[in-house]
């Protein structure tokens, strides 16, 4: 389906919820599917609004957002200098590059240090959508929180925050271990003085979790009245059981989207080194990119481990579920996360999980001794006994992969997240009649 069709023909039939169908525009500055939350939000949630009977159009800039083919949605590309991409991040544009001057603006700040993408996207996709007013009936932002999208964007403006970006930023400055690393992280982290003026004028902020609600309170400024809990979830018919699939002895799985301190990777890092004196076949899938340098990539050297772990990136979906479904143990050891995605997949798959009480985790995961075993964060030692007592010991392994797929298919499915973010989509758009009154 085009955009033309779309407006030609915003309203085939009645929505799933018996009301008229929606003319959606979802933005999203960031939008790789593969690799962290934000593309996968905008992946299944638009799938699933498609599904409900509305009409979604996602806007994007580099690294596209890929859709579902056949989903339904459509993917209109919103282009920037693309400045972080491999095999040349922080890359000088050619001045043919530049047309205008929010380019000019984009590569300015990071040569300075900065972070430009949520401005300049903001910026970008305000003057595309004052150039369709009319066309939709909702906008709603994927976390950009740019000045640009404060007001005169022609619909009502619903915003998702999965969680501050302040909390990465006190994590990475907490890890820094100069002066000048301190430095550089506040400069690339300026952008959140944006994000914080920005999110304290939003009329409806949806988020994914109870704990990120009184995060985004706390840190950014908003009133706990205008910000509506949707969870979000897995794709249950992907991420199943598979008996046919066999476990790997010693297997232990997580995700890793990126070398920060806030996904606490380096605490299992440590914590395999102590599994391994008690269970010698233990090992480490990680699915992310290995880190040539920095304390991860550290710490694999100073245990030895470099037989024992093992990265993956850019494996299919498919090589991803059987890849969770092998493994004894799913683990996620972050100091702290808004979600938790990988732990409500992993828990779909009916793998078992080891997973911290950093932030929203315990929200997802569910209590200890019941669908996962959890650890304070930051602790290696109580992350070494966890997993060693759960490879193990293959009846708890099974009984709580049993109760956490149950907990997934309850509470934590894209159907459900869809269902309650077109609510607050029709909450958003009836206080804009009741304000115009």
């Amino acid at each position: 389906m085009t955009a033309e069709a779309m407006v030609a023909n915003p309203f085939p039939g009645a929505a799933a919820d018996g009301e008229r169908p929606l003319r959606i525009a979802l933005l999203s500055y960031k939008g790789n599917p593969f690799c962290g939350g934000q593309g996968v939000y905008v992946r299944h949630l638009s799938r699933e609004l498609v599904r409900l009977g509305h009409s979604v159009e996602v806007i994007g800039a580099q690294p596209y957002p890929v859709l579902d083919e056949g989903c339904g949605a459509v993917l209109t590309e919103l282009p920037s200098l693309d400045l972080y991409r491999q095999p040349d991040p922080f890359r000088t544009p050619r001045r043919e590059e530049l047309r205008d001057w929010i380019d000019l603006l984009e590569v300015a700040t990071m040569w300075t240090g900065g972070f430009p993408e949520p401005l300049t996207f903001s910026l970008r996709a305000r003057r595309h959508l004052a150039a369709r007013r009319g066309e939709f009936d909702v906008v709603h932002d994927n976390q950009t929180l740019g000045y640009g999208l404060l007001g005169g964007l022609g619909a009502p403006l619903v915003t998702t925050i999965h969680h501050p970006i302040t909390v990465d930023r006190k994590l990475e400055l907490d890890a820094a271990q100069d002066r000048m690393r301190r430095l550089s992280v506040r400069r690339w982290y300026a952008f959140t003085r944006m994000q914080k003026r920005v999110a304290g004028r939003l009329p409806s902020v949806l988020t994914v979790s109870g704990s990120s609600k009184q995060e985004i309170a706390a840190d950014l400024g908003v009133p706990l009245e205008r910000i509506h809990v949707v969870p979000i979830g897995a794709d249950t018919d992907l991420w199943s059981p598979d008996p046919s699939v066999p476990e790997v002895p010693g297997r232990i799985v997580t995700t890793s989207s990126a070398d920060v301190p806030l996904k606490g990777l380096v605490h299992l890092v440590e914590a395999l080194a102590k599994v391994r004196a008690e269970q010698p076949g233990a090992h480490l899938v990680v699915v992310g990119k290995r880190p040539e340098r920095g304390p991860v990539a550290e710490a694999v050297q100073r245990y030895g481990l470099q037989d024992a772990i093992e990265f993956v990136k850019g494996i299919s979906d498919r090589e991803l579920v059987d890849l969770v479904r092998g493994a004894q143990v799913a683990c996620v050891p972050s100091l702290y996360e808004g979600f938790s995605l990988p732990a409500a997949e992993a828990m779909a798959t009916g793998t078992a999980l080891v997973a911290t009480t950093g932030g929203a985790i315990p929200e997802v995961s569910g209590p200890d001794g019941e669908t996962c075993l959890a650890v304070p964060p930051g602790d290696s030692d109580a992350l070494a006994g966890a997993l060693t007592r759960m490879l193990a010991d293959p009846q708890l392994r099974a009984r709580l992969g049993a109760a956490g797929r149950d907990r997934v298919l309850a509470r934590f499915t894209w159907a459900k997240a869809a269902e309650g973010t077109v609510a607050r989509y029709r909450a958003a758009i009836a206080a804009r009649g009741l304000a115009r009154r």
